[in-house]
């Protein structure tokens, strides 16, 4: 009899270790991993389920969204690099801070301030396990040398670690370039904080394409400093690499996962791989385009390998629209305007969401949607109270996913550049100054009826003022808000 209790004494603590440990494990199970790819101007119409017409097939994507959802009427926050990625990253108009608006070269200092959160830090204080790779382009701090104080290229101590990097700002692994991969000085990869390839050498003959003209593509070419063995047709089946192996080293620890995959696909120069070359009948640009759809096959298929895809978002989108599209390839399909357009074209972005027994395939959506709401929509999945300041902009899009919305979770969207959307008007405008916004300095351009004129093919201004005055009211009430998003 004593022997009996002596082992159930002994047995209970290691059943309720065990339990707790089973219960553990079932908890992080339970949280979905994340994916978020944010490429790099691809357009509306470069997407075959986007455009029937693209001179591109895109069958990965295609997939993607028969098995998700697919949104017609998503939108950037800017029609160009850097406040795009500011804005996806924090939930905030990228409008609200300066520093935001101003393009980060290789060496730029960071922009998001360290008290704003990230989405790396929303999902780190979630239990998760957090990765950006690819093209970062908000801004780090380098190792300056002894004596200097200006981020300068000749000021940079290219041997010391970084000082501050995504690692800084909510991400346990980082592995990208600091600016714009394919254009910005230095060519090279960071991992973590330190600058791989060394030593950097200059460079300016046609081993790297210094920069492109935005409208021919015409290259032309710079002094840059280049890594040892960098090739612009590799960086980004790197990143998936990197991406991939983030993904393997998590599901090993049965972690919950989140990765930020940030391409530089299809920005300049358009260097496809040899193996990708001829893919698409657009030309250079139109095979990087099939490159990413490479890519993203690459990515599902290693999900379905792991067991995952059932317990997966992946959501798949745009940082603005694109260029150009070659051998009459239409890249913003039937919209006007392309990158650094106000236009539809500029920032009407392909948005593809996947979450198997979830989201309903093979659905589609006509609700207006900003790439800046995926930190409110994953904040709600994860049961977290965002507080007041956070992440400003950024509305919930959960009950959208679920196929449970009966009404617009937005009324409006204001675009940088400027442009302010509610219902089927969107009304152009520029500011003079946006220290003081006031309706002295909020000038009307243009407004257009989205529904009857989806080209914006013609201004009615003139013929409805009171709805311009009104929309312009709406903006100035944002901006002096402070925020736009409904409060808890």
């Amino acid at each position: 009899m004593f022997r009996t209790i002596l082992n159930l004494i002994i047995a209970i603590p290691l059943i309720l270790v065990f339990c707790h440990g089973c219960s553990t494990v079932q908890k992080k199970r339970n949280k979905p991993n994340v994916i978020v790819i944010h490429t790099d101007d691809l357009g509306y119409g470069d997407v075959s389920c986007y455009n029937p017409q693209s001179k591109i097939q895109t069958p990965h994507i295609d997939k993607l969204a028969t098995d998700g959802m697919l949104f017609t009427d998503a939108h950037s926050a800017a029609s160009y690099c850097t406040p795009s990625r500011y804005s996806i990253l924090t939930g905030n108009y990228c409008w609200r801070e300066p520093d935001a608006l101003t393009l980060q070269g290789g060496y730029g200092g960071p922009i998001i301030a360290d008290e704003e959160k990230t989405l790396g830090h929303l999902f780190q204080e979630n239990g998760y396990k957090t990765a950006a790779v690819g093209k970062w382009h908000v801004g780090m701090k380098w190792a300056l040398k002894e004596g200097e104080d200006e981020p300068e290229e000749g000021n940079i101590d290219f041997e010391s670690p970084l000082v501050y990097t995504p690692i800084d700002q909510g991400f346990d692994y980082f592995f990208g370039t600091s600016g714009c991969t394919s254009d910005d000085s230095p060519f090279a990869f960071i991992e973590n904080r330190q600058l791989l390839g060394l030593p950097l050498t200059p460079v300016n003959d046609l081993q790297v394409v210094g920069d492109f003209n935005w409208d021919t593509g015409e290259k032309y070419y710079k002094d840059v400093l280049v890594a040892q063995g960098w090739q612009h047709e590799t960086a980004d089946t790197i990143f998936n690499e990197k991406a991939i192996e983030f993904i393997e080293r998590e599901a090993k620890k049965d972690n919950p996962f989140f990765v930020y995959l940030a391409p530089s696909l299809p920005h300049i120069p358009w260097l496809p791989p040899d193996f990708i070359k001829g893919a698409s009948q657009a030309g250079a640009r139109g095979d990087q385009v099939a490159l990413i759809d490479y890519c993203l096959g690459q990515i599902t298929a290693k999900l379905d390998e792991l067991g995952l895809e059932e317990n997966t978002i992946i959501v798949f989108t745009s940082d603005n629209g694109p260029r150009i599209g070659e051998n009459g390839h239409q890249s913003s399909a039937h919209l006007r305007g392309y990158k650094g357009s106000t236009f539809e074209g500029g920032h009407r972005v392909p948005f593809i969401v996947k979450w198997p027994g979830k989201i309903p395939a093979n659905s589609k959506t006509d609700q207006l949607l900003g790439t800046v709401d995926l930190y409110g929509t994953f904040a709600k999945i994860l049961n977290h109270t965002m507080g007041h300041h956070e992440a400003p902009d950024s509305f919930d899009f959960t009950s959208v996913f679920l196929g449970q919305a009966q009404n617009p979770v937005r009324e409006t969207y204001v675009h940088h550049g400027f442009a302010i959307r509610k219902g089927d008007w969107k009304l152009i405008f520029d500011v003079e100054g946006l220290e003081d916004v006031s309706a002295k300095n909020v000038m009307p351009e243009g407004l257009y009826n989205l529904k009857n004129d989806p080209k914006e093919e013609h201004n009615l201004l003139a013929k409805h003022p009171g709805v311009a005055k009104q929309l312009k009211e709406t903006f100035i009430d944002i901006y002096k808000k402070g925020f736009s998003r409904r409060q808890q």
